[in-house]
């Protein structure tokens, strides 16, 4: 990915609310502008000769300030920017309007004698260029700022349409716009402007996008209609609507909005997901409404009606609804018999603390959901920890594609980065499959992963003895972090057949087959950075330790190891993709995944094989090297 200065068209942020004058002030100069202060309160920053940027140096653990644009629109909103009191951590952009002959920022809240006075400064660019060493080489990730649901996930003209929530103004949660990059093949991504940008309605919190192919909404054929959350404590959650003309790169805001709100008041109603029904022509919307998913049909996308519910009471417990989708696949490739799949995310709920990604099999009628299972019975789309907010791209055909926010609500805002913060864990391929009379989904990375591999190393056979470890010191020369590994195993039903992940420095993720209980595991206690997980924050739902009770090795609730389960049967394919800050498995033709966050010191570059209370045989083992 390549990135190296980034400029900001117009629509990147919407700025802030009504002019104020001043009754005292003190002023200055400095690199062009002017600072006019009102005790710490109120800031008129006056630039003369605006730069295409104001530079704004960040302190990720100080208080928020209220930063505005002033233009005297009705439109101007607020961003939320933590500024620099006594150290910059780094910088943010905000956008100048071009051309205008002076310009004014209005700041509430930072101290007289706040360091940000004296370090903002007026720029033409804004380096991008990668200055994190855990930023993944092969894995989506924002340019700079806070990264997390993936939204909107269309595919139109030859481009996948990435939106996804977005705080341009830090690397914390915060000011949630809808960011945009766009790609061809699903690996090798371009950054564009934010599409949807916080508002005087709202926060922009997650969605979908369609394309309207029969111009259902009045906009075009072929529009690309989007639907979001827009969110305020003054407001509450209420769904809306925008539209675009050009591709996706801009949206106009339906004037009419919200297009929906919860008929009972209630206060987490949030993530319309839209499709297309074809056997009654119409389409459906799924919005998560606290404990359960509600299901609204329209004829436009702008008038909808309330048609059903379902999940009270359904899968883990207890847990909060949260991004919901629904796919329609054949089973076992049979297309004269499908089922729908209903994704439903949670947070908290995760087997190991958290957030993660269930599901349920069953069937659509148009109006409601029928799950196929008991309430109680829980299929998991993803065994690891670093898995969520997962969701479908639209308009693909017979290809169903599923891309998830890599990474846990209990340590998302404190992982060891800063330029940025959450990436996408690679996309996957969703199909299913019957076991008995249960229909599972199988995740599988996509095939357009393959074209990345650079370097290839095949191993011939080897046996793993009880006790006595196979060592490949080194995987590639000058390895930067990035490669996948592909083999399969053939195992004696007894015992741990296992194999670490290592670096120079000791540090190791270990991943094994404990074959007596039946359990796939990687343990990432002894991965590198591990320490900020003592200062994780379980929900508030969490009002226990099953977590701790479900985790294998936990030391806190980064520290740990994950599990998914392992079948009886004596050969396994593994497949591993290992970059900068992440390690995920494919078991068995991705009937289990297991997606982990890891951040080593340095890259792992060796394999140490190993064997307990039996023995084992790679059969196959393939190494890439892998890059864009």
């Amino acid at each position: 990915m390549k990135t190296k200065v980034l400029n900001i068209s117009k629509n990147f942020l919407m700025a802030c609310a009504a002019s104020l004058s001043l009754v005292s002030c003190q002023s200055g100069s400095n690199q062009g502008f002017t600072l006019e202060q009102q005790g710490d309160t109120l800031t008129l920053v006056r630039i003369t000769q605006p730069a295409k940027y104001l530079l704004l140096p960040v302190e990720e653990r100080s208080a928020e300030n209220q930063v505005c644009l002033i233009t005297g629109n009705p439109a101007d909103t607020e961003m939320d920017v933590r500024l620099a009191k006594e150290k910059t951590d780094y910088f943010v952009p905000f956008e100048l309007p071009a051309g205008a002959k002076e310009t004014v920022i209005r700041i509430r809240k930072a101290p007289k004698d706040a360091l940000c006075w004296k370090e903002m400064k007026l720029s033409d660019t804004f380096d991008t260029g990668n200055r994190d060493q855990f930023r993944p080489l092969y894995h989506h990730s924002p340019l700079y700022g806070w990264m997390n649901d993936a939204n909107g996930l269309v595919y139109k003209d030859g481009e996948y349409h990435l939106y996804f929530q977005y705080n341009p103004y830090g690397s914390v949660w915060g000011n949630m716009h809808w960011g945009h990059s766009v790609s061809r093949d699903l690996v090798h991504w371009e950054h564009l402007p934010a599409a949807l940008a916080r508002d005087t309605m709202g926060h922009i919190f997650s969605g979908s996008s369609v394309v309207d192919v029969d111009n259902t909404a009045g906009y075009g054929a072929g529009e690309i209609v989007s639907f979001y959350t827009s969110a305020s404590d003054k407001n509450g959650q209420i769904q809306c609507m925008a539209h675009s003309s050009d591709n996706g790169r801009t949206f106009t805001k339906y004037e009419k909005n919200p297009i929906l709100t919860p008929f009972d008041g209630l206060k987490d109603f949030r993530d319309p997901k839209v499709f297309w029904y074809a056997p009654e022509k119409k389409w459906v919307m799924i919005v998560s409404a606290d404990k359960e998913m509600r299901f609204y049909s329209s004829q436009d996308l702008k008038d909808w009606t309330y048609m059903s519910a379902f999940g009270e009471g359904y899968g883990v417990q207890p847990s909060q609804f949260e991004c919901p989708d629904m796919v329609e696949l054949p089973v076992n490739g049979d297309v004269n018999n499908k089922k729908w799949a209903l994704i439903v995310n949670i947070n908290p709920g995760c087997l190991f603390g958290g957030s993660a990604t269930q599901y349920f099999v069953g069937d659509f009628n148009g109006k409601e959901f029928i799950c196929d299972t008991k309430p109680e019975e829980v299929k998991w789309m993803d065994w690891g920890k670093d898995h969520y907010a997962t969701v479908c791209f639209s308009n693909t055909g017979d290809r169903v594609i599923a891309m998830p926010w890599m990474s846990n609500w209990q340590y998302a805002n404190i992982v060891p980065t800063q330029q940025f913060r959450s990436a996408n864990a690679l996309p996957r391929e969703l199909s299913m499959y019957s076991e008995g009379k249960n229909v599972y989904l199988a995740v599988n990375p996509i095939k357009e992963l393959d074209a990345i591999r650079k370097e290839t190393k095949e191993i011939d056979n080897f046996a793993v003895q009880a006790d006595k470890e196979v060592e490949m010191n080194t995987l590639f020369d000058n390895n930067d972090g990035a490669f996948e590994i592909d083999m399969k195993v053939s195992v004696d039903g007894s015992g741990v057949a296992g194999f670490k992940l290592m670096n120079s420095k000791g540090e190791y993720v270990d991943i094994y087959l404990e074959q007596t209980t039946g359990k796939l595991v990687m343990d990432r206690v002894h991965s590198g950075i591990v320490d900020f997980g003592k200062n994780s924050i379980p929900h508030e739902k969490e009002a226990h330790d099953n977590r701790i009770a479900n985790s294998i090795n936990y030391v806190d609730d980064f520290a740990l190891a994950t599990w998914g389960p392992l079948s009886a049967d004596k050969e396994h394919a593994l497949r591993i993709y290992v970059d900068k800050c992440s390690v995920e498995i494919f078991l068995d033709g991705g009937k289990v995944a297991m997606t982990n966050l890891v951040f080593p010191n340095e890259p792992y570059n060796s394999l140490h094989f190993y064997s307990k209370d039996g023995s084992y045989q790679v059969d196959s083992l393939k190494l890439y090297k892998l890059a864009l």
